[in-house]
């Protein structure tokens, strides 16, 4: 019998879905809500930040945020963008947190921000019309009321006409019928709270401080008061003229014009005090390295820097390996409980344990001085050698545990045959830890050694808490002491505390020297390590 042939199936030639794989992004699923939902809750905060970069005229944080939100939104409405999906949280913290913060650090570092140039020059035109307003003379008292609308402060006055106006300090005086006033006074106005004498006591400096606008037309002057009761006219002693760019003393008829430091310099050097920002070129370096008040500090400052970070190394690893050989030895008892014990320094905040030991050290009052040492007088944080020692004790204290948990765990991760094969050739405990253990040790520690001592370079909390960077140089002009690292010197030249003027632009500059020396010795050092890969 033939047998007879199969029959034949027509194959359908596969077409790809153009649809895409199946997703969320268009169907009303609950993973799609939830999306959703977090999406908004971001471009909510997005929309926000846009409108207080335009508020404030940064309008480079805003057109990164509008492009960030963008990016956003379409990766993850989008169909074909898993990947990017979860790279995408992780992308915008770094440009957010890192790469923004330090583009925005080498720019004010060649600029002049600090007190006296802190915005545009707008803003320093105005700053200085109002600063320098006088009370016109002869003008009318006002009777004037306090108002507050929520947190914002506004001015009620009674012209003499018996007209009640209204204003703030972003909106000039404006007629206002239906306010109800009692013996020439304004006792209420619609939509806004009426102040009482405890609340205006309370916020007496903001009343004091509040301008006025009688008039779309700032020539009008502002109505200004003192008592909380009497307003009066008030206009600049400056007059601006925009299209000479000139600023001129009305009452000695200086003439003021800018100059390269942002500033207006008059024609015998005086300058007007608000200024605004520039660019300096390398002026704040030169000032960070030429001038004395800055010079001879920041050497004492750096090699202390170097020796805090290099002694804090090699003494919390020294003591942590210590450690951890005793209790990698399995013939101690007790290793789990003692390990735990000995990783409570590190489980604890660390600027506790500073502030802690910032009141145990007191010379007076402290636990060490008063218990341990009978009652002595040991001036632990006063003395400057005796303040560095308690600094590399405490940091000690606080990082060797740290140090303890990474060497046990190279430890325990070197190869047994390989000790075995040491011990077969005849090779001492000595040599045996001397050619074998620690390299080994040293091929997973390095890297870790190395972050550790830019940490120690940068550990402004240990510096903050224990010390304050106290005691402070005798001979300084500038609020710096002897435990102070280049970081806290930076915080302290900032003037952020009030120690100091504010001089954004010079603490700019001595970060990007801070960021270029722990990057140079960090590259030098991971470069050394790769030496030890040889005995992987």
């Amino acid at each position: 019998m033939t047998p007879q042939p199969l029959p034949t199936i027509p194959r359908r030639r596969w077409r790809p879905d153009r649809r895409g794989p199946l997703s969320h992004a268009r169907n009303f699923a609950p993973g799609f809500l939830v999306k959703l939902f977090l999406v908004g809750l971001v471009d909510a905060l997005g929309v926000y930040v846009v409108l207080a970069a335009w508020a404030q005229e940064s309008y480079g944080i805003l057109w990164a945020m509008v492009g960030l939100l963008l990016v956003t939104n379409y990766v993850y409405f989008g169909r074909r963008m898993l990947a990017a999906k979860y790279l995408l949280p992780g992308l915008a913290f770094l440009l957010v947190f890192q790469i923004f913060v330090a583009v925005y650090t080498a720019y004010v570092a060649f600029t002049n921000y600090g007190d006296g140039h802190n915005s545009t020059k707008a803003h320093a035109v105005e700053a200085l019309l109002v600063q320098n307003e006088r009370r016109v003379e002869g003008s009318d008292a006002y009777p004037l009321t306090v108002l507050a609308d929520g947190e914002q402060l506004a001015f009620a006055v009674v012209t003499r006409d018996g007209e009640v106006r209204v204003g703030s300090a972003d909106a000039p005086l404006e007629t206002v019928h239906d306010a109800t006033t009692a013996d020439g006074t304004v006792t209420a106005v619609p939509g806004y709270q009426v102040l009482d004498r405890q609340e205006i006591l309370r916020r007496q400096a903001d009343v004091t401080a509040l301008r006025v606008p009688v008039s779309d037309d700032p020539a009008d002057g502002s109505v200004r008061t003192q008592d909380a009761r009497n307003g009066y006219v008030y206009l600049s002693t400056l007059e601006y003229d925009e299209a000479a760019d000139t600023m001129t003393d009305t009452a000695t008829g200086t003439v003021y014009r800018p100059n390269d430091e942002g500033q207006f310099e008059a024609a015998d050097g005086s300058v007007l005090p608000v200024g605004w920002r520039v660019v300096v070129g390398f002026e704040n370096f030169v000032t960070a390295f030429g001038d004395e008040r800055y010079a001879q500090p920041f050497v004492k400052i750096l090699v202390w820097n170097f020796a805090l970070a290099l002694l804090s190394v090699v003494s919390t690893f020294l003591l942590g390996l210590f450690l951890a050989i005793v209790l990698n030895d399995g013939r101690v008892r007790g290793r789990r409980l003692y390990r735990t014990l000995l990783i409570l320094p590190y489980a604890f905040p660390s600027f506790l344990a500073f502030l802690m030991f910032r009141g145990m050290l007191n010379e007076r009052f402290g636990f060490v001085n008063q218990v341990l040492l009978g009652g002595a007088d040991v001036p632990w944080l006063t003395d400057p050698w005796l303040a560095k020692a308690a600094v590399l004790l405490v940091n000690l204290w606080v990082g060797f545990p740290y140090m303890f948990l990474i060497c046990t765990g190279a430890l325990q991760s070197i190869p047994a045959d390989v000790m075995e094969a040491a011990a077969i050739d005849g090779a001492g405990r000595f040599t045996t830890w001397r050619r074998i253990t620690l390299p080994l040790l040293l091929v997973s520690t390095a890297p870790l050694l190395i972050s550790s001592f830019a940490f120690n370079f940068n550990n402004f909390s240990l510096i903050y808490m224990l010390t304050g960077g106290g005691p402070r140089f005798a001979d300084a002009s500038v609020p710096l002491g002897h435990t102070d690292i280049l970081i806290s010197m930076v915080y302290s030249v900032s003037g952020v505390d009030g120690s100091a003027p504010k001089n954004y632009g010079l603490a700019s500059a001595l970060s990007i020297v801070i960021f270029l020396i722990v990057g140079l010795i960090s590259a030098l050092a991971f470069r050394q390590t790769r030496k030890l890969e040889e005995y992987n």
